[in-house]
């Protein structure tokens, strides 16, 4: 990518960067989901396919923090029956990227985030509320399992975009809060990391953007340590509604830009 523009970033663009990296921190530890409006605004300070490369090692800092709260709380067999079909995801969404424009990623990015909170919200009305997330060992869970990791490998390749698509998941799944933070910490990590070689060799990521990275990664911390307070004092119902809000939210950004 040319990361000379990276360079032309005026003070207030880098201050809307601050703050987005402050939310990814916040979104990491409390409400997964909501680092779509930080993807909004790292495409609209940056060129789009740049802004991915740069907001990446971003979310691998989020990631580590969130790792290192929730670590025991991680659901590893839902983990392990994700993995394969994300990776699918993931090659798919790299080819995609060869070719497509960033008005076809934002658009086909938001109509998947807006279905999977459409499908989410339905199910949640109609289904019975307590499922355990063992549920994955059914061969329901696992066909839902392998779709929802198809899209999550997906969107979190071409856009950076995969929390929302999880997140949905992890809820119709009928994760509690502190199960859901651990199991999407892990996910997140493994999967951001693995992303890495695929979006240097796209060019997206390189020695300059990593430097932007490092100024900007001082403020994933004090975002992080917000969202551990505050996941405490809110309830289960608040959580799943501000999960859902932060994926609708950000699916209308993508759309409408």
């Amino acid at each position: 990518m040319n990361t000379m523009t990276l360079w032309d970033i005026s003070p207030w663009g880098f201050a809307a960067l601050a703050a987005a990296a402050l939310l990814v921190g916040f979104s990491k530890t409390a409400v997964s989901g909501a680092n779509t409006v930080s993807l909004a605004i790292f495409a609209a300070v940056l060129p789009a396919r740049a802004s991915t490369g740069v907001l990446l090692p971003i979310l691998i800092v989020g990631d580590v923090l969130a790792v290192l709260t929730y670590r025991r709380h991680a659901h590893w067999p839902t983990l392990w029956r994700l993995f394969p079909a994300v990776a699918a995801g993931v090659v798919v969404g790299t080819l995609f990227l060869v070719w497509a424009d960033d008005a076809v990623v934002r658009t086909s990015i938001g109509a998947i985030l807006l279905l999977m909170a459409a499908v989410t919200v339905w199910r949640r009305r109609h289904a019975e509320r307590e499922d355990e997330p063992d549920a994955v060992t059914t061969r329901a869970g696992r066909i839902k399992a392998r779709s929802y990791g198809v899209l999550g490998g997906f969107t979190t390749m071409v856009a950076n975009a995969g929390g929302p698509v999880m997140s949905m998941y992890l809820l119709s799944a009928g994760f509690r809060k502190l199960g859901f933070l651990g199991t999407s910490a892990f996910f997140f990590l493994i999967v951001n990391v693995s992303k890495v070689p695929f979006s240097a060799g796209l060019g997206l990521i390189d020695g300059r953007s990593l430097l932007l990275d490092a100024a900007l990664a001082v403020f994933v911390l004090p975002g992080a340590a917000i969202g551990r307070w505050a996941v405490d004092r809110i309830n289960q119902r608040l959580f799943e509604q501000l999960v859902i809000a932060a994926t609708v939210v950000g699916a209308l950004q993508l759309l409408l830009r």
